[in-house]
């Protein structure tokens, strides 16, 4: 922290408040600049310099006090400032701390998914091997299916014709025994 200015301008106060009673006289007419006049001790001429140099130092107090109300403020702002500064800092480091739990375990699996990938592309295309296999296997039973069912039909159409033809070669026997008794 800084410190006060208060030391520096006392002594700088002091001697030109100095320099000033030599030099400035106050009369009637207003100031005036003695330079080379000799102070004969007149008790006018010193009741003014007194009065000249009680206003000035009144004044210099005065700019000293309120210089040192300026600065009391400052470092007030200085202070909130410094601990506004702490408090956005620590905001930051848990929002970094935030971030890096969920980084590291964002990247863990997105390595986890690329594994995986890896492996999906053969298997990927043994299922379309399978499934070319599957399909062609599936045609080949089905084109026996319809084949087998159209020779059940013939069959079937077969074992018909048999019986008819034997049923009518039976009713034709039986005539025949029948017409010979």
């Amino acid at each position: 922290m800084m410190q006060p200015p208060a030391a520096a301008s006392s002594a700088s106060a002091a001697s030109a408040a100095s320099a000033s009673s030599a030099a400035v006289v106050v009369s009637s007419s207003g100031p005036q600049m003695t330079g080379s006049q000799s102070f004969n001790g007149s008790a006018t001429d010193d009741e003014v310099s007194r009065s000249a140099l009680s206003t000035f130092k009144a004044k210099e107090e005065e700019i000293e006090r309120r210089k040192m109300e300026v600065w009391e403020r400052v470092q007030a702002q200085l202070g909130r400032v410094e601990e506004e500064s702490k408090r956005l800092a620590m905001i930051r480091e848990e929002l970094e701390a935030l971030g890096d739990p969920t980084g590291k375990e964002v990247a863990q699996v997105r390595k986890k998914i690329d594994t995986v990938n890896k492996e999906l592309k053969p298997l990927g295309v043994t299922v379309q091997k399978k499934e070319k296999e599957y399909k062609d296997a599936l045609d080949a039973f089905n084109e026996k299916n319809k084949e087998k069912a159209q020779l059940i039909n013939k069959l079937v159409e077969l074992v018909s014709e048999s019986e008819r033809l034997r049923l009518k070669k039976l009713e034709e026997l039986s005539k025949s025994m029948d017409s010979m008794r």
